[in-house]
Parts: C-alpha cells; structure tokens; sequence
C-alpha cells in the first residue's frame, strides 16, 4: 500500500476535466467558453455523412456531431431524440443569475461530447460545527450516445478535502433524470423545481451531518463500516457474514486498509467533525475515492465520483452512517 500525502487535496473533478466559465455568463455563453456550441445529428445506419462517409452503426442508428463529423454513439435506438446542448441547459438560466446569486463555475465534455456537463454553484454553505463548511452545487449532464439521460442533481461538496456528498436520503431523491425522448424537451421546462428539492436537501443534510459529527464511532467499527460499505459481491458478503474474514480476497482487504488509513491519517480526517466520529467515517469513504483511488484517466475518475463505483460506495456509506446513527453497532450486523 503506497503512503500518501495527506496534505493533498486534489480539485474537483469536474474543474480538471472542464472549462471555468466567466462570471454572470449565461449557458449558450458558457458553451461557447467550453467548446460545446455544435450541434448533434440522428441518422439510421448505413447513411452517408456530409463529407460523404459511409457509416454503418451497431444499432439502427448513429449520432454525430455537425461540425466535425465526429460520432458519438453508435447504438441510438429508434426512440432515441436528440436534445441539444443548448435546449439541456438553457433551462438553469432561469434560476442562475436572476438576483439569487447562483452562478456558472464549470462547462465540459467527456471524450468528443459524447457526454457534456454544466455545473453552478448555489451562493449559501451546509455548515458542520463551526467552520467545515460544504459548498452545494446543481450539476447537469447530457449524453449523446444513446446510452444515458438528462440528469440535474444536487451535489454538495465538502471544502476541506473536495469530497462530493451527493447522496440521495430515502424520502428525497438528489436528482431529476429524463430520457432523451420526444416528451424531454417539455420535460426540461419544468427542471427547475430541482432548486427547491436542493433548497430541501440543503436543510437536511446540514441536520444530519452535524448529528452525525456528534456521534462518537470506535476505529474497529469504522473498518467494519467500511468493509460493508464496499462490499464487490455477494461471495465477500457471505464470507463477512460468516465471519470468514480470513478468506476476503487480498483485493479487497487492501481497499479496505487504503480507505481505513485515510481515515486515520488525512488531514481533513483529524477535524473536530471527522475524528472519531460518524461523519468522519462517511468521509472516509468518499475521500478515498475523490482523493486517494488511481484512476485510469480523469475520465474514469469523473464517472466514477458523479454516476459509478465511486458514488455507488458512497451512497452505502451513507445508508449505513444512517443507519449506525439510529441503532449503534447493530446496524453494521449482516442477518
């Protein structure tokens, strides 16, 4: 296990991969700046492009882009609709700028935009204790591989160690997801009750992360949050069950002693709202993967934290952090 250097604290994920907007810009600017004012095309398979080129696609259709001719999917199924760029985030414009202080900070893509991604940062903190302070964020993506949808979702991000919280909680959804359909472009129109579902979650999370910073948790019983929260199979969770933790692959023993040492050693573990303490252990876990985990590429990285593994382990470490906080030591027993 390679030791790390605990005062690093690497950006978010988001900021790497994409372009930092102008201040008060608005979206069809924010693409501009970002390089995602094309437009994208549907076509059935076997078709010739504009500059004559043969396509013949996995599926019944393809889509590319305009300018350059470059494909972006090519298993678009028949009730796949474009939605373009500038229809999937024209709609933030109604509630980013407007007097409420929410702004633009970050426009990108993913490979040749296939995916693309706008980010705007809400103007007011989720407060733990006294100074760790959670910055909130509405994040839209879009696709155009025919593989994914339209998604909003609020993700806090913890300043101290760039960590995104974006959990849903179990009587509130973090996200709105619309299918790239005919009926997705009224869909968007009504988006913006995204800012009141943040405005919810905002409240409750803050709630729930200073009670979690006062509920004291033992090191034996952060390793075995953790070992749950990043459960790989149904083979590792009957060998915890039956206490076989002799036989756990060493791929997974070593995970778990990679996240359990960030715990236990990173800076922002060592906070009166992280050491010892419930909220700590959550942040262990999504640390870890914004801080600590090799990625093949900031790509990889990317999908991983938003919409992968990376959130997956998450939101089951906040499940279980849950659950610790109403039942003890008891909510970390397999039945």
């Amino acid at each position: 296990m390679t030791t790390q250097n605990n005062s690093i604290v690497k950006p978010k994920v988001w900021q790497v991969i994409g372009k930092t907007i102008a201040k008060n810009a608005t979206s069809a600017e924010a693409m501009i700046q970002a390089g995602l004012d094309f437009e994208v095309m549907k076509r059935p398979n076997i078709h010739a492009l504009p500059s004559g080129k043969n396509i013949i696609s996995g599926n019944s259709f393809y889509t590319f882009r305009t300018d350059n001719e470059a494909i972006l999917g090519d298993k678009v199924g028949t009730d796949y609709e474009v939605v373009q760029n500038t229809s999937a985030f024209e709609f933030f414009d109604s509630i980013v700028g407007n007097g409420n202080q929410i702004r633009y900070e970050t426009c990108g893509a993913l490979g040749y935009g296939s995916t693309v991604f706008i980010t705007a940062k809400l103007p007011e903190y989720i407060k733990v204790g006294r100074n760790d302070l959670i910055d909130q964020y509405l994040f839209l993506t879009s696709t155009h591989d025919g593989l994914g949808s339209i998604t909003i979702a609020f993700t806090p991000v913890r300043i101290w160690c760039s960590n995104t919280l974006n959990a849903a909680l179990r009587n509130c959804s973090n996200c709105i997801k619309i299918r790239h359909t005919a009926s997705a472009a009224e869909k968007l129109k009504g988006a913006h009750k995204m800012l009141g579902i943040s405005n919810q979650l905002s409240v409750e999370l803050e709630a729930i992360f200073n009670r979690w910073s006062r509920v004291r948790i033992t090191d034996p019983q952060v390793k075995r949050l953790i070992q749950l929260a990043l459960i790989p199979n149904k083979e590792t969770y009957e060998k915890l069950k039956a206490g076989k933790d002799e036989e756990l692959s060493s791929q997974y023993n070593n995970l778990v002693s990679s996240v359990f040492d960030y715990c236990m050693t990173a800076d922002s573990q060592q906070e009166s709202t992280t050491k010892s303490t419930l909220f700590g252990a959550y942040n262990a876990v999504t640390g870890y993967y914004q801080n600590v985990r090799n990625y093949r590429d900031d790509e990889s990285k990317f999908k991983s934290i938003l919409y992968g593994t990376g959130q997956d382990r998450s939101q089951v470490a906040f499940n279980l952090c849950t659950d610790f906080a109403k039942n003890g030591a008891n909510a970390l027993v397999l039945n």
